[in-house]
């Protein structure tokens, strides 16, 4: 990472410099000074003589973007004299999924597309429809979506606030605002009327006098419209229901209210109404994503219209009566966009058609929108800016189906330990229940959901405690969020068990190798049991040196964190460098031989959750009075990961809550206990056999 205290350090009271930073000398190579730094906004002018070149500058002085990690990514941009950005470099981040896992060169490069294009372009992250020729297409970066978006962000802000502030032809922040009171009881007609909402047709004059080629795809287009004869190709409403006096007539108060839950401080809401032969939208449209046909622009500068789903899961409702429609549609546009709701924009929708057998064009058509002045009043100042958007509310939104699916398993999770001594009395239920959690758990929470806890997480929330608790820097994965709340109460509970059985994804692949094992009748080793006590302190002593460590370098309490075999096999799919695939492969082939090896020795976060969940509030794992003096049945051989102590007692900081002791003591058939207690049965019925070792468990022949 690279340092830069050029730009808050070097004295330039006096005169320019020309000396040049190597780090600025990149952005801009003909450059031969830098001048004095302005005094209102933090950026630099770099010149080439007397001809002035752009400007640097850093982001972090101009924008407040928060990563993954709790902090800011920092970048160093040049900016030309057009709006084009020269150069682009990460000055400092501390983004975990860079650092140490998919490696920096994935962000440089995903930075380093930036370069050579002007903030006036439509920028499209990551894409899979690219037909659009009025729009930037980026390549984003697999398992990295949230850092990808803070660093979108924060060279989009800061390069729109340097060119507003710097550069000539492009428009200063206007400042007025959305009226909050204006509101008028209106219909459907008198909002048309008034200018709030808009109509846009296109006439048949405007449509013959298109190429032949254009006109020929536009026939195609109507012929196979279901509106064929019924409609003008072109017939769309629109409006702002952000805008009280929009959104409360057409929407009624409770839906406008539901809206303005699905907007951030500052977003504005288009909502379009398709009633023509050619809608807004294609058929391969992706809610919540960019249409390529749709698209707006303000003063040069393209303007973001992205889905909301805002009806993926209720019907439409509306306060009056409605035109009929074929599509419907909310986008939102976002607040550092730039964009002024009261100043004049472009509404524009594209025809794609080809020019040639090789050749395929893009036809633009246009409409001009100018809001009435009503809806808007002036700021008394800059400074009542409405704030920018938190982006952890913007990703929570995006994944309510997955959150949904997600609490749903925690819920039934719960009514399964509050029930489980009923539902261990079914064997072959709780067999069916465990093995369908354990692949949910690998397959959803971890591969899909990514929701693999890490002792990371410990040590990141102990620091920020310690230096100053920020709650919205744990809110950027709602699933680790979620689960770190319900582990948290449940520890109290259960203790940890319940995350370490039903919740951690490295953990249910461990038990799929335990029970590969059983179908291969690969004989498990029994390790000593003095060995086995002072293995079991080992991941107590990891977790004391990374705390430790954390204090002293985050960086290097990262890297000892290696140690975890998640990020390998969970996050990046064991596509990594050798060597730590082959530490994440041999800990799960160990547990072929030795049930769950990494959780018994190793884990550090399994020994974090053991230490607050040390005694837990219920322990409703039934024991009876002759486990452990004379049946070790349980221990010996229904207890994979030997948490059950000699006298017959569970162990519930090492306790996995399998429920498989349980399961054993239910079952008459299972449980030889359950024959002492039968009339004229004497304990000589029970045939105990002694190992080497000098334990006591039932024969086979009893089980």
């Amino acid at each position: 990472m690279l340092t830069l205290p050029f730009l808050t350090s070097i004295s330039l009271a006096n005169s320019d410099v020309t000396e040049i930073p190597a780090e600025i000398t990149q952005l801009f190579p003909t450059a031969t000074r830098i001048g004095l730094q302005d005094k209102v906004l933090p950026v630099t002018p770099v010149y080439q003589l007397n001809q002035l070149l752009g400007y640097v500058f850093e982001t972090d002085e101009l924008t407040d973007f928060i990563g993954f990690s709790g902090e800011s990514i920092n970048l160093l941009i040049g900016l030309d004299t057009k709006g084009v950005m020269s150069g682009l470099q990460v000055i400092k981040h501390h983004e975990p999924i860079f650092l140490h896992g998919l490696g920096e060169s994935s962000m440089f490069s995903f930075v380093e597309q930036y370069k050579g294009h002007s903030v006036k372009e439509r920028f499209i992250i990551n894409s899979q429809d690219k037909t659009s020729q009025q729009a930037t297409y980026f390549d984003g970066v697999t398992r990295a979506t949230v850092s990808v978006m803070v660093i979108n962000d924060t060279i989009l802000a800061s390069a729109l606030k340097v060119a507003r502030a710097k550069l000539e032809g492009f428009v200063a922040a206007s400042p007025y605002i959305i009226k909050p009171d204006y509101f008028t009881p209106m219909g459907f007609d008198e909002l048309l009327e008034s200018g709030y909402l808009q109509h846009w047709q296109s006439s048949q004059i405007e449509l013959s006098a298109l190429p032949r080629e254009l006109i020929n795809e536009i026939e195609r287009l109507t012929e196979e419209s279901e509106l064929a004869g019924k409609a003008p190709f072109i017939d769309l409403y629109f409006g702002f229901v952000n805008i009280p006096i929009i959104g409360k007539n057409l929407l009624g108060e409770r839906e406008y209210q539901r809206l303005l839950e699905n907007l951030k401080p500052g977003e504005y809401a288009l909502m379009l109404l398709n009633c023509g032969q050619y809608s807004f939208i294609s058929e391969e449209f992706i809610p919540q994503t960019v249409s390529n046909r749709l698209s707006a622009e303000q003063n040069g500068f393209p303007v973001d219209l992205r889905d909301i789903d805002f009806y993926s899961f209720s019907e439409p409702l509306f306060n009056t009566d409605m035109p009929e429609f074929t599509d419907l549609k909310v986008f939102r546009i976002k607040s550092q966009s730039g964009f002024e709701l009261h100043s004049q924009f472009e509404l524009g929708l594209s025809v794609f058609y080809n020019q040639s057998f090789l050749s395929q064009k893009q036809h633009k058509f246009l409409n001009k929108i100018q809001l009435p002045e009503q809806l808007f009043a002036k700021q008394i100042s800059p400074d009542t800016l409405i704030p920018q958007t938190p982006l952890w509310l913007t990703i929570w939104q995006s994944r309510q189906i997955e959150i949904a699916v997600f609490s749903l398993y925690l819920f039934l999770l719960t009514l399964i330990f509050i029930k489980q001594q009923s539902l261990a009395s079914n064997a072959k239920l709780t067999h069916s229940i465990r093995n369908l959690a354990l692949l949910f758990v690998v397959g959803f929470i971890g591969y899909y959901s990514q929701g693999q806890l890490s002792v990371v997480n410990i040590y990141t929330l102990l620091l920020s405690i310690a230096n100053g608790f920020q709650l919205e820097v744990f809110l950027f994965d709602p699933i680790i969020f979620i689960l770190w709340v319900f582990v948290f109460v449940t520890l109290f509970l259960w203790g940890r068990g319940l995350f370490c059985g039903w919740l951690c994804p490295f953990g249910a692949l461990q038990e799929f190798m335990a029970l590969l094992a059983q179908k291969l009748n690969i004989k498990q080793i029994q390790v000593n049991p003095k060995a086995d006590k002072y293995g079991r302190m080992l991941k107590y002593l990891i977790l004391f040196t990374l705390v430790a460590t954390a204090f002293y370098s985050l960086t290097l309490a990262e890297q000892l964190a290696e140690v975890e075999p998640f990020k390998t096999s969970i996050t990046l799919n064991f596509i990594r460098y050798w060597p730590f695939t082959l530490y994440a492969v041999v800990l799960l082939l160990l547990s072929l031989k030795i049930h769950k090896f990494y959780c018994r020795y190793l884990c550090p976060l399994g020994a974090g959750l053991a230490l607050l969940g040390r005694y837990p509030l219920f322990k409703w794992l039934t024991r009876r009075k002759e486990c452990g003096a004379p049946c070790h049945l349980c221990q010996r051989k229904k207890c994979g990961i030997e948490a059950i102590n000699n006298n017959g007692t569970i162990n519930y900081s090492e306790c996995i809550q399998c429920l498989e002791c349980l399961v054993t003591i239910e079952s008459p058939k299972l449980c030889v206990v359950e024959r002492y207690g039968q009339k004229g049965s004497k304990p000589s019925r029970v045939k105990p056999v002694s190992d080497n070792k000098g334990v006591i468990y039932c024969s086979k022949s009893e089980v």
